[in-house]
This record gives structure tokens, sequence and C-alpha cells, in this order.
């Protein structure tokens, strides 16, 4: 079967096209998800219209999957390994495990993944008292003391950005072997009042199951915390996809697109989420997948014409 959509990723972005398309009830759509997206690890938005507590992320991606079921749109739990032209125009995609797709068009939305430390308990704790975007969560630390735990300059221009909510701030450094921090930032982090040590972490000290109140450091020392960010650098764009399919990449490897129809720079070809080249918030990876999907919907409109 040629679907007129392939979308890869069920993330927030992909949800959200898939919706879109279904609600045109007039195109074949597969949304192709190999379930270890970004959205799914974060326990609590609080930047979103409408959710003042917060919501999670894998609650929203359930809503979505759930609201698909109205337009009859499947999900597939895939891997997609390879992409290529068809010859006859369109995409073929193969999946991990040998699986065969062809599309007519393709919105990849295969987002952007943290490089996140293995301490265990971490993952719990995100969105909740552990955060990795300030422009989501800096609110959260407000007046907190809070631990910025990562490496580098990266981490120390973390902790300069979120100076802005608390005075209360603490860069650990991580990595310190291969991630020296610059005399620069170093006197950037003294003159804004921010002390930083190197200082490898151990483990954490979690209560509740989900809300940080410190760190064990490997010497044995314990820095207490109310609230914690993680800033390592060095997140993985997922556009091997796109590279293969010809796209035209950033220098950062996130995905150019149209800013007004999300097309790529390949035909009939379309990204949205964090995958593209923005600020990487929820809020605009979901209206980027709705509209990727009206684009989708007039370019398939166009091919169903040419046909008759």
């Amino acid at each position: 079967m040629t679907y007129d959509c392939i979308i890869v990723g069920g993330g927030l972005a992909g949800l959200q096209a898939a919706i879109q398309l279904g609600r045109y009830a007039a195109h074949s759509v597969l949304v192709i998800d190999s379930e270890d997206g970004r959205s799914g690890l974060c326990r609590s938005y609080r930047n979103l219209l409408g959710y003042p507590d917060g919501v999670s992320g894998e609650t929203l991606r359930q809503a979505g999957r759930q609201q698909l079921q109205t337009y009859g749109i499947a999900i597939k739990r895939d891997t997609v390994a390879e992409a290529g032209p068809l010859a006859q125009g369109g995409f073929r995609l193969q999946g991990a495990g040998g699986e065969n797709y062809a599309a007519r068009t393709v919105l990849l939305s295969t987002g952007v993944m943290d490089r996140l430390p293995d301490w265990p308990g971490l993952r719990a704790c995100l969105g909740i008292s552990v955060y990795v975007c300030p422009d989501c969560d800096g609110y959260e630390i407000k007046g907190r003391r809070t631990l910025v735990l990562g490496a580098g300059d990266v981490g120390a221009r973390m902790a300069l950005t979120l100076r802005a909510w608390t005075d209360r701030l603490y860069y650990v450094r991580q990595e310190t072997a291969t991630h020296p921090l610059s005399p620069e930032l170093a006197e950037q982090l003294d003159t804004a009042g921010i002390p930083h040590l190197a200082a490898p972490v151990q483990s954490l000290v979690v209560e509740d199951g989900c809300m940080l109140t410190g760190v064990v450091l490997t010497d044995g020392t314990t820095m207490s915390a109310e609230r914690a960010f993680v800033a390592f650098g060095g997140n993985e764009v997922r556009s091997r996809l796109a590279e293969q399919l010809g796209a035209r990449l950033h220098e950062n490897r996130h995905v150019w697109t149209d800013p007004r129809t999300r097309m790529t720079s390949v035909q009939g070809m379309w990204a949205a989420g964090d995958i593209a080249y923005h600020s990487e918030q929820a809020a605009i990876a979901m209206g980027d997948g709705a509209q990727a999907a009206i684009w989708i919907h007039k370019a398939l409109r166009e091919m169903q014409a040419a046909q008759r």
C-alpha cells in the first residue's frame, strides 16, 4: 500500500500533524513511532495553555493517540532505519525489522534527544524537579536553591541564563577531562556571583520518587538543592533520514524548512517539531505539525487533481 502521507515520529509534532490531516477525511495516513521520543521523558509541562498544574508528555501522547482513532489513523511501532525516493515518485521507508513502507509524502518529526547522565532516579525527576530547558522551566526555580549539573561552557552558559530567576545557583561541573571550563566563562560566573566547582556526582538524593533534594559527590559530600538543571550539550538531532533523502541541514544538523509551509528542500518531504530549527518548545512543535499538515493536504490535493 502507498500511503498519502507517512509521519515518522509520534511525538507532539507528529501527532498534531496526524490529527490535522485526519480531519480532512481525504487522505490515507500512517504514523510510525519508535516510542522513545523526548516528550515521553517530560513528567510535567507547565508552560502550555490550559495546564497550569502541568501535564506530562506521556499524557499528551496518549491523548493524541486516542484522538487519532476518531479519524481512523493507525500508529505503527517501528524505527525507520532507511529512506529513499521511489522511481515513480514518493518515498520508500524501511523499518528496523525489514518491513517496507511507501508514501506519496513524508513528514519527519523525529525530534531531538537530550544527552543525559545515567544517574539512577534522574528520569523520574525530569519536568518535576530537574529540568533541561530554561525557556520552559526557568520559572520553576524562582528564588530556589538550584544546582546546575553540566559540562564545560555549556553548563556555564546555562547557569548564567538561570541567574535571571534565582541568585541561589551553584554550578557543579562534570566531565572536566573532556569538557573544560574556559577562562572567559569562569570569569563571567564569578562576576555573576555563581559559585562553580569541579565535583563528579555519584548519585542523586530523591524523595517521593521525583523530588530532588540534593546530590552526593564522589568524595562523599552532599550538596542540598531544591531544584536542578542538567546541561551537558551534545544533544542528538535525529535528522539521519532527512540526510538520507538529501534534505538541506543547518550546521547544527537541524533540518532546514520553509518558514511558511515547513517543507524541506526535498519536494514532498516536510519536517516539524524539534528536528526543525526553532526554540524546541512543545507548543511550537504542535504548531509546526499543524502547519506542515495544512500544506501536505494542499500538495496532496494538487497531486490528486493532476491525476484526473
